[in-house]
């Protein structure tokens, strides 16, 4: 089973919804992590609340994780932001373009859930 990351600089929202996503889409394909380059505190409290209303995935026990937390990885994925990652040989690296939703409207994290979960999917093809 390949093992994934996502990757973001707190590893608050759009990462820990990337992981949620990709262990309820492809969770018999890929085994899923995420983490960031500076982790924040906490899940950030409207994506818990999204995702949810949305699959019923629970992300208010999840907490952010640094990347040296991460085990081994197949793939790397990073959301869009700019985060340095490091240089691992022999790493599939993919970049996602997706807007940050945080300290935006409810839509803004719609949109950017749906785009995660179309990439996941994507990707599991």
């Amino acid at each position: 089973m390949k093992r994934v990351a996502f990757l973001c600089i707190k590893n608050s929202c759009r990462s820990q919804i990337a992981e949620a996503l990709c262990r309820h889409f492809t969770g018999d394909r890929f085994a899923c992590f995420s983490a960031g380059s500076e982790p924040g505190d906490k899940v950030d409290p409207t994506a818990v609340r999204l995702m949810q209303e949305i699959y019923g995935i629970d992300l208010a026990k999840m907490r952010p994780k640094h990347i040296s937390d991460l085990p081994d990885i197949d793939i790397i994925v990073t959301m869009g932001c700019g985060v340095a990652c490091p240089v691992i040989p022999g790493v599939k690296r993919i970049a996602w373009q997706i807007d940050d939703p945080v300290g935006k409207g409810d839509e803004a994290y719609f949109q950017a859930i749906a785009e995660i979960e179309a990439k996941i999917k994507s990707l599991k093809e």
